[in-house]
């Protein structure tokens, strides 16, 4: 074909289009890590993949930042490691080592690390209570296991969140575990199974609605709400091509209590697309939390006569929702992260509406949201000739004096330029709510904010309301990269880790 339109032309061979890749990926990296170096804080994202067969396991690693450069959050791949078994906290906790050592990320830039709630997970980066814990009972012992004492030199805690779309589905999960609820939810499965595996059935409620049924997957989000939502869309049809095909289809009982279940499911659904964006959502997590327990509730009064069992299984969800977010909601809880309310308090959309709220659990969260604020940003710096007086005075030897008193600081005409403290900019933040336009988002408030009048608050509010909520970004590698992993192909390793990182940061 080539030749055929000019002869001139040659088709570039395997090494070339080899060569121009790996180009690609060099000059890719280099433009990542010099934004990665001008970044101040960055949030890191973690999850472990493994092949049915267990023939291969891959660790994501990606790292979430505001581009100071295009003044936006910007989430990217970092690596894509292949794990060898067994998946230890060691192991997954060197991995990240390894990477953070390639691209010149020290540990005091790291905000936190967002994990799933896997146990090795929680091993790997210990909260910080934890580890001193732990180093006082290895010194008391004396001792380790022969595991441990191999396990080579011991890393540094890392501050961990767990991933809050992870969380709420352990939440939602509790459906499984209710017996009425399971032997409804088995039944839908049933039946949706018979359609899947005929293909006369499905083409019949094709014609009839132009659409299929959705099969849930545990490891799915919102799966369960999917079913149920796509059954109830189909009804009709559904129900005329059961009766044709002879299959015994819901009562109308069932339909009725189909249809509860799915509102109960509803908010859940809403809150996860939400989310498990890439950027910007941590400041969204105490309203969603909040919002989801009003939901449980209203809803358990609701249906207290009508439908015991949906009614007791909002109050359990309730409370295993409060006790797996103690860390964001409880500011008494030994694990409690101030973060996601110093991002409520720094998104001027979330903040309007809290401040006003009179709950004292809120009025707690915000006060440590401010104070988290305050002690992330650094002192005052004194003046330069106040400090030396001051270290003179301090070892005892007269404070410097100056030799003209005519060119002396109280003489100069220079002006003195004074930084606002963190309070006084706290205070000018809360005025500015007031005549707030909710159709800006936290970001673009900030940006529209002179660095002049919030020079301390300003990049760190643009540096935490960048963060996301959950590590969706390092779980949606693998489905991102498809093919790259199927077969033998990942024993390519560098190739994969290449193809991933170009196709997700689009280098």
């Amino acid at each position: 074909m080539m030749e055929k339109i000019d002869k001139r032309l040659t088709v570039p061979k395997k090494t070339k289009m080899t060569n121009l890749i790996d180009d690609m990926y060099l000059s890719g990296k280099v433009k990542f890590k010099q934004r990665l170096a001008m970044a101040r804080k960055v949030t890191i994202g973690l999850d472990i993949w493994t092949k049915k067969g267990l023939t291969a396991s891959f660790l994501a690693i990606s790292a979430c930042y505001f581009n100071t450069d295009d003044n936006k959050p910007e989430h990217i791949l970092l690596n894509l490691k292949q794990l060898t078994h067994p998946h230890t906290a060691q192991v997954i906790s060197g991995l990240v080592d390894e990477s953070l050592q390639e691209w010149g990320i020290h540990k005091d830039k790291i905000l936190t690390i967002i994990t799933d709630n896997g146990s090795n997970m929680v091993a790997a980066f210990p909260y910080e209570h934890e580890e001193e814990a732990s180093s006082t009972e290895d010194d008391d012992c004396g001792e380790t296991d022969d595991e441990e004492a191999g396990s080579g030199e011991r890393y540094e805690p890392l501050g961990r969140t767990p991933c809050v779309v992870h969380t709420l589905q352990l939440v939602v999960n509790l459906i499984q575990k209710d017996n009425s609820i399971k032997r409804l939810l088995d039944k839908i499965r049933h039946l949706v199974r018979q359609f899947r595996k005929s293909s006369v059935a499905t083409e019949q409620l094709l014609q009839q609605c132009g659409l299929s049924l959705i099969k849930d997957c545990p490891t799915r989000w919102s799966s369960s709400y999917l079913m149920l939502s796509r059954l109830l869309e189909v009804k009709e049809s559904l129900t005329l091509v059961a009766n044709t095909m002879g299959w015994d289809c819901l009562l109308p009982s069932e339909w009725q209590k189909v249809v509860i279940l799915r509102d109960l499911l509803l908010p859940f659904a809403e809150h996860t697309k939400v989310l498990e964006s890439d950027t910007s959502c941590l400041s969204l997590v105490v309203p969603a939390l909040m919002d989801l327990k009003s939901h449980l509730s209203e809803f358990s009064q609701t249906h207290a006569r009508s439908y015991r069992d949906l009614a007791s299984l909002a109050q359990k969800m309730s409370d295993n929702l409060l006790e797996r977010f103690t860390h964001f909601l409880d500011v008494d809880a030994e694990r409690f992260s101030p973060l996601a309310a110093a991002a409520c308090f720094l998104d001027s959309n979330v903040a309007e509406v809290l401040i006003e709220n009179e709950e004292e659990s809120i009025q707690n969260l915000l006060k440590e949201g401010e104070q988290y604020i305050v002690r992330s940003v650094p002192q005052q710096e004194e003046l330069a000739d106040e400090e030396d007086n001051r270290n003179a005075e301090a070892e005892g030897t007269p404070a410097k004096q100056p030799r003209f008193k005519f060119f002396s600081s109280n003489h100069s005409s220079r002006p003195k330029i004074f930084k606002p403290t963190v309070k006084q900019e706290l205070k000018k933040y809360k005025e500015l709510l007031s005549d707030f336009n909710s159709e800006v988002s936290g970001i673009q408030f900030w940006l529209s904010q002179s660095d002049t009048i919030f020079p301390n608050m300003k990049p760190l509010a643009l540096d935490i309301l960048s963060m996301p909520a959950s590590q969706a970004f390092a779980e949606r590698v693998f489905s991102l990269t498809g093919d790259l992993s199927s077969g033998r192909r990942n024993r390519a390793r560098v190739t994969l880790e290449r193809s991933a990182f170009l196709k997700l940061n689009k280098a």
